[in-house]
């Protein structure tokens, strides 16, 4: 029997291994340090507008030495968690409402809709004149930022969920909580999941602007100090902490979600 010819790994749709697909992953990571070193090495910019990647490293390791570094990650981690966490399950609670009901959403969903195109930047003074320069402040940026965009995606998860499972569930005689509860819920899940590891990455945006904006910790403020006394080197510095940081969480949520969702690949 012959077999099935590879498609050309630059083709449209071709498959590739995990393996591959690391390595290239790797290749474009060495590819823009090596632009990088060679931009610095060349003089193409003047180190107080790019500083060299050993610069940038130095800097960090010093920050890292004396603590700095660490606080502020804690700060800005422990923002996006609170925040991030009473959004989505606050979203979460909406989508289930207009998801499962034709009324609430009629009732509900126009106005996210409406609200979710307001920019979130133009909320900042206005959340600092409604809670000050805290951290409820930085909660509110998140939930903001967050919350009606997840609730609309939430929603067209639960919309997808099959009306035969829900027909089944109504001829076992489930009431519609239950319904809800044990079925309609566990089935969208694996689409939640997935909302839940995008909008993460939404999270760690607002977080940084609210510290950017009114803040005396955090990776966001220790960005503007940077720009303040042009010290270019933290300022890059910190801006990969958070590229790396947000890389992290994506990849530990995307292996949860394998972990927890085997039978999604099994189908």
């Amino acid at each position: 029997m012959q077999r099935p010819q590879r498609k050309p790994l630059l083709s449209m749709a071709a498959e590739i291994s995990g393996s591959t697909y690391l390595f290239i992953a790797v290749c474009a990571f060495l590819l823009f340090i090596a632009a990088w070193f060679l931009a610095t090495g060349l003089g193409v910019a003047k180190p107080i507008f790019l500083p060299s990647p050993t610069a940038v490293v130095a800097k960090l390791g010093k920050l890292a030495a004396d603590g700095t570094l660490a606080s502020d990650v804690g700060n800005s981690v422990y923002r996006i968690m609170i925040g991030f966490l009473i959004a989505s399950v606050m979203a979460l609670a909406t989508a289930i409402l207009i998801g499962a009901y034709r009324f609430w959403e009629a009732a509900i969903e126009p106005f996210l809709d409406f609200v979710r195109y307001m920019p979130v930047v133009a909320f900042v003074p206005l959340t600092i004149l409604w809670s000050g320069t805290g951290d409820i402040q930085k909660f509110l940026i998140i939930w903001i930022g967050t919350y009606f965009q997840q609730a609309l995606m939430f929603k067209d998860n639960i919309k997808r969920v099959p009306t035969d499972f829900i027909g089944f569930g109504r001829t076992l005689g489930m009431s519609d909580l239950r319904v809800l509860m044990r079925i309609v819920v566990p089935s969208a899940m694996p689409q939640i999941w997935d909302t839940l590891r995008i909008s993460l990455g939404w999270a760690w945006t607002w977080v940084t602007l609210a510290e950017l904006v009114a803040a005396n910790s955090g990776l966001g403020y220790r960005i503007t100090v940077a720009q303040r006394y042009l010290q270019t080197d933290m300022a890059i510095g910190y801006i990969l902490v958070l590229g790396i940081l947000g890389l992290a969480t994506d990849q530990i949520m995307r292996f949860l979600g394998r972990h927890f969702f085997t039978y999604e690949r099994k189908s």
